[in-house]
């Protein structure tokens, strides 16, 4: 059984950074799935630069096409775009809601922690990084009301960002290719316990 992968939210969803389209997120994933048994189709609905106020439109194409499993990365471009938290996550709830509805089995991966970024100056470090787990706090809880599956990178990769330069792109902001290799593998667990849910 094919299952079809649909990924949905923001830059990091779509990839922006990576080296090559094989480096991205979706790509490894699906990679991952299918050596471990579990083919896969996947379909890339992110747009980069989106923030949660983009997800309905994003939620509404991916239906279309059925899929059995969602991936949501959101988040980082509502702390840019200073997107209210409650806003936010009840914007993110509801994609949630929506892609359930349909069948589909959810991972959400909330906010990234963005004081790890290099451009951010040290005096703001502590606010950005309080602000960025205030927004993933409520991404969670809304999120999981819905009925997804939490990933949160952030746990497990924001070391990895906060002291490897080689983990961002030239841009300073977006993910390399290893910076990609690092996310897909705090969110690999989370998404093969949903792929095996949709095969039960």
């Amino acid at each position: 059984m094919t299952l079809a992968f649909a990924v949905l939210g923001d830059s990091i969803a779509y990839g922006l950074g990576a080296s090559k389209p094989a480096d991205s997120v979706g790509a490894r994933l699906a990679a991952d799935l299918t050596a471990a048994g579990t083919p896969i189709e996947t379909r890339v609905f992110a747009v980069s630069g989106a923030d949660s106020r983009a997800l309905a439109g994003q939620v509404q194409r991916a239906t279309a096409w059925k899929p059995d499993l969602a991936l949501i990365i959101i988040g980082a471009n509502d702390l840019t775009h200073l997107v209210p938290v409650q806003q936010a996550a009840a914007l993110l709830g509801e994609a949630v809601r929506t892609l359930r509805a349909n069948d589909a089995e959810v991972v959400v991966a909330p906010a990234p922690d963005l004081s790890v970024v290099p451009w951010v100056p040290p005096q703001m470090r502590l606010t950005v990084q309080a602000a960025s787990h205030l927004l993933r706090q409520e991404q969670t809880r809304a999120a999981t009301a819905a009925g997804a599956r939490i990933a949160d990178i952030s746990a497990t990769s924001s070391t990895a960002f906060a002291t490897d330069p080689a983990m961002f792109s030239a841009d300073r902001f977006h993910p390399s290719s290893a910076g990609y290799e690092v996310i897909t593998a705090a969110l690999a667990p989370v998404v093969r316990a949903a792929a095996e849910a949709c095969r039960s």
